[in-house]
Formats: C-alpha cells, sequence, structure tokens
C-alpha cells in the first residue's frame, strides 16, 4: 500500500511538472510600442488587450514602451523584442546598412503587415510667416525623441534641407513638445505619425495653428526621388481645430514588424485574430488612424521580405 501511495505521489509530480512545462513553454511576445502621444503605442496596447489575443493558450503578448521607430528597429533584431512598429523606410535602410552613422545590417527584422501611413507634420503659430522648412532657421523646434522615427525622419529632412544645423533643435516626445508649444519655449514641433493625433489636438487647444505644406519643400528639393519609399498624403481640412484648408505632406508606412526567430504559428496566428471584421473593428476602436488596415492594405508599403507566417496569412487572402 506503502509504495502504491509513492507511486501515486509521484505521477501526481510528474503530472504537475509537465503541466509546469507547458505553461512555461508559451511563446512570450515583447510588443514594442513608442512614446507617450503617440500611435506606435496605441498598436501595441491594442494588440495586447484584445480578448481573443489574451485568451491564446500559447502566446503572451506584452506592449512596451519605447522611443519608436529606430530603437524598435534596433531591439527587434536583437531579439530583446520580438514585434515592434517601425516605418517601412527605416526597414529598407536597416536591412540594407543605410541607417545615418549606423552601417549594421538588421536582418533579422521582418515585415508582418502595414498598419497605417504616418504623415510627417510641421506645427507652426497662426501668423508666425513660417511657411517652409527654410523658414525655421534661428527657431527653437520639437525634433522628436531621440531614437524615435520621428526624429531620424526629421534629420534626414531638414538635413535635405539644409535647415537642421541652423535650428536650435529640441529632443522630447508628442506631448511634451505640445506642451512646450503652449508655452512659447517652441516655435514649432515636428511629428512623424497617424493623424489625428492628440498632442497636434492638445496644442490647437492652447493656441491657434498653422501646418507647414512640406509636400511643396519635398517637390522642389527632390526628396522624393532621393527617398523613394516616401509618399505624398494630404492631411483633411479640418482635422484639427483652427487648419481649416487641406495640408499636403509625405508620409512612410508603419509597419507591424516581427524578428525572424518568431514562430511563422504566431505570426500567423496573430494575424488571424487582428485581421477579421471583429479584429479590425477593435484596432479602429482604439483610434480612428487604424481605418487604413484591411486585408487588401496588408502587404502595403513594405519594400522587403515578409515573415514566413505573414507571407503564409497574406498568400491565402490573395493579397500576396
Amino acid at each position: 500500500m506503502k509504495a502504491r501511495h509513492l507511486l501515486f505521489i509521484g505521477m501526481i509530480a510528474v503530472v504537475s511538472m509537465v503541466c509546469s512545462q507547458t505553461a512555461l513553454a508559451k511563446e512570450r511576445i515583447v510588443f514594442g510600442g513608442g512614446p507617450a502621444g503617440g500611435t506606435f503605442q496605441v498598436v501595441a496596447n491594442a494588440i495586447q488587450v484584445y480578448d481573443p489575443i489574451k485568451e491564446l493558450s500559447d502566446i503572451r503578448v506584452q506592449a512596451q514602451s519605447s522611443a519608436g521607430s529606430v530603437e524598435n528597429l534596433r531591439k527587434t533584431d536583437a531579439g530583446r523584442q520580438q514585434m515592434s512598429v517601425v516605418y517601412s523606410g527605416h526597414v529598407y535602410q536597416g536591412r540594407n546598412g543605410k541607417m545615418k552613422n549606423d552601417p549594421k545590417k538588421y536582418e533579422n527584422v521582418m515585415a508582418v503587415a502595414f498598419l497605417y501611413g504616418a504623415p510627417a507634420q510641421l506645427v507652426v503659430k497662426a501668423g508666425s510667416g513660417i511657411k517652409s522648412v527654410k523658414d525655421l532657421e534661428g527657431k527653437k523646434v520639437g525634433v522628436g525623441n531621440a531614437g524615435s522615427g520621428a526624429f531620424a525622419n526629421c534629420e534626414l529632412f531638414f538635413t535635405h534641407m539644409g535647415i537642421w544645423d541652423k535650428i536650435e533643435r529640441n529632443a522630447m516626445g508628442y506631448n511634451d513638445a505640445a506642451q512646450a508649444f503652449g508655452n512659447n519655449q517652441l516655435d514649432a514641433f515636428w511629428l512623424f505619425v497617424g493623424y489625428p493625433t492628440g498632442a497636434v489636438m492638445m496644442a490647437a487647444q492652447t493656441n491657434d495653428i498653422d501646418m507647414v505644406d512640406l509636400d511643396k519643400d519635398a517637390v522642389s528639393s527632390g526628396f522624393y526621388k532621393e527617398y523613394p519609399y516616401f509618399a505624398k498624403v494630404t492631411i483633411p481640412a479640418n482635422t484639427y481645430k483652427g487648419v481649416d484648408y487641406d495640408v499636403s505632406s509625405f508620409q512612410d508606412a508603419a509597419l507591424w514588424v516581427a524578428n525572424k526567430d518568431v514562430s511563422a504559428d504566431a505570426v500567423y496566428e496573430m494575424l488571424s485574430l487582428i485581421y477579421t471584421d471583429e479584429g479590425l473593428a477593435h484596432m479602429v476602436s482604439q483610434k480612428k488612424t487604424f481605418k487604413s488596415m484591411s486585408i487588401e492594405s496588408g502587404p502595403t508599403g513594405v519594400v522587403t521580405p515578409f515573415h514566413p507566417g505573414a507571407e503564409k496569412f497574406w498568400k491565402e487572402k490573395g493579397v500576396l
């Protein structure tokens, strides 16, 4: 009897150990978002809190804030984040060793899906006389968080325009920049984010604002020819309080990306949950920017290889 009792206890211990190991085997996905006030962080949070994602037995998603696109590229490549939001241009530059002051090739970052187009937005005070980026010479400008896509694209465009070293640069997040702008500590601030965005809405509550026509600068300077992954975009009139005219700008595609070592099953399973009528409705409920997400738009703006799990999903949907 005693031997049988010990055998029974031993069996319980083995079953318990197997169950524990199964629980531990759950694939952990750290999803890199961005700074507060930006759309990147909304993406990560929205995917983490979606009930069908939370209920997955084999995957656990954890949203994590970051400085933005460039940091996400590097952390995802290194496997410190399994998924992230990164601009298509940075995925392309990183893969080809063309990042500014960084010749490393980030080849472990693979595309999962197009999320939305992120336009450049340059906010100034109404009546400031600032009609072009070139008018910023000698001005105090919020240029985005260091390490963010906003900062990197601001440096890229302003350098192209010959103005980067002629402004007083302030590296800060969108909400901080909007607050500093409202307190007259900045003459202008730059964003690279889906519209409408809370930081510009905040700025428009405290001041009458204008927005600069960045497409005009891009066309006249040959910016599109040099950086072909950017495309013209129009921010409709009345998107922001007091801006009762269409604003022409340029945009990059914000992509959902994954490290190459994330299992194809995990990528496929998550796409299968998000890209349903219910999943897309959930994303739009978190931010209207995500109206651009659809099966049809899935491969939009992707100029680098897809993750195998994503490739399988989009091919099954007939869009790749």
